[in-house]
């Protein structure tokens, strides 16, 4: 059974959160606000881009979880993403990611989402946003994640809350797409929008990797989708940053957290070269907002407030 959030309560959220951006810009300050736990490195799934599912095989005890949620906690961390692997095959005994993202509220994290590939359902409703990984059309997609597209369609297109997000990983092969899944994202009830990620080069993955030309040219689209009118999550205004790589990294307001370990910004930053080539929107776009980035900034209070309490503007 899960309880909404007294209007109080997130109201403080939100004024926390606009202190917090103030502050760091004012006085340069480092502390992570966004924090990824990954409750397990397991997943159903063998997807090509991917290189940091199944390297351990183990789902993290729920004490250990709870020891990494108050270490982020204690951090100052407010904004709390779950990640595996595959978070929903997660479990402790009886205990299910349910569990722990209500351990995750009465620790005090004012939001809590989950990244997901959609296939063992969708239904959190105890989530403030469920990012649905979905990388393109059925044909594009499938080839990159296996025969899924057919089934996590039919999970959304029944989804009885309203809190789901398509998060798509743009690519050489399903480069093509992206206006296909804002199409999509506008066409779903339950979905709020699309957020779109950039390939990231790991070991292994670098064929998938978009060229130069082609790293311009999505960013363009994405932000000719945003002037439309669809409902996308990225911003605008870091999309040429993005585009051309030139965003600072890594961003020290983002932490992730495995198994008492903990990296600033994602694990790409321990691979020499590759956090320079990284293509996760989100990282780039908080690191130009903390440093003040007038855009950035004069974006985020424009189109922030109606993306984080339900759909965008539609077309």
């Amino acid at each position: 059974m899960t309880t909404a959030t007294p209007a109080r309560s997130r109201l403080g959220f939100w004024a926390g959160l606009g202190w917090f951006g103030l502050s760091t810009v004012l006085f340069r300050r480092r502390d992570p606000i966004v924090g990824s736990l990954i409750v397990t490195d397991r997943c159903n799934l063998a997807c090509r881009h991917c290189a940091v599912a199944n390297l351990r095989r183990v789902d993290y005890p729920f004490a250990t979880l709870q020891q990494d949620l108050r270490r982020l906690r204690a951090q100052g961390v407010r904004i709390l993403l779950l990640y595996g692997g595959e978070p929903l095959l997660w479990h402790d005994g009886t205990r299910t990611l349910h569990d722990v993202i209500a351990e995750a509220r009465s620790l005090g994290f004012g939001w809590v989402g989950v990244v997901t590939n959609g296939t063992r359902g969708v239904d959190l409703p105890e989530a403030d946003l469920v990012l649905v990984s979905l990388d393109g059309t059925r044909e594009h997609h499938d080839a990159i994640r296996g025969r899924t597209y057919d089934r996590i369609l039919a999970a959304i297109e029944t989804a009885t809350t309203p809190n789901l997000c398509l998060y798509m990983a743009v690519n050489r092969e399903n480069v093509d797409d992206v206006e296909d899944v804002a199409r999509l994202a506008t066409a779903l009830p339950a979905v709020r929008g699309v957020s779109y990620n950039l390939h990231t080069p790991y070991p292994g993955t670098e064929a998938l990797t978009l060229e130069p030309e082609q790293r311009r040219d999505v960013c363009e689209r994405i932000t000719a989708l945003i002037r439309d009118g669809y409902p996308v999550v990225n911003l605008a205004a870091a999309l040429p940053r993005v585009a051309d790589l030139s965003a600072p990294r890594p961003c020290p307001q983002c932490v992730v957290v495995e198994d008492g370990e903990q990296w600033t910004c994602g694990r790409c930053s321990e691979i020499p070269g590759l956090c320079e080539q990284c293509g996760f929107t989100f990282a780039a776009e908080l690191s130009l907002l903390f440093r003040g980035d007038p855009a950035v900034v004069a974006e985020v209070v424009r189109r922030y407030p109606s993306l984080l309490r339900g759909r965008a503007a539609r077309p």
